[in-house]
């Protein structure tokens, strides 16, 4: 897909200057760095909604696990 952005004269030049020197066209190179932050930002939402679920219903409890534990805990050299 086509697109028009705007980029501040500073960065176009790093950006281009930077693709130029790997090899990239500069398509690729915005491809890359927008599919590299959405990665990076996408665990941070699902960290952020997970802490929210949690403080909103509670941190569930599995008592196999529990009873497991302290089985283990008990055993345990520390």
């Amino acid at each position: 897909m086509k697109t028009a952005i705007s980029l501040p004269d500073d960065l176009f030049a790093r950006a281009d200057k930077y693709a130029q020197g790997k090899g990239l066209s500069r398509s690729a190179l915005v491809a890359e760095a927008l599919r590299e932050y959405i990665d990076r930002h996408k665990s941070v939402d699902i960290t952020k909604q997970l802490n929210e679920a949690i403080a909103g219903e509670g941190q569930p409890r599995d008592e196999a696990v529990i009873r497991q534990s302290k089985r283990r805990l008990k055993g345990g050299d520390w």
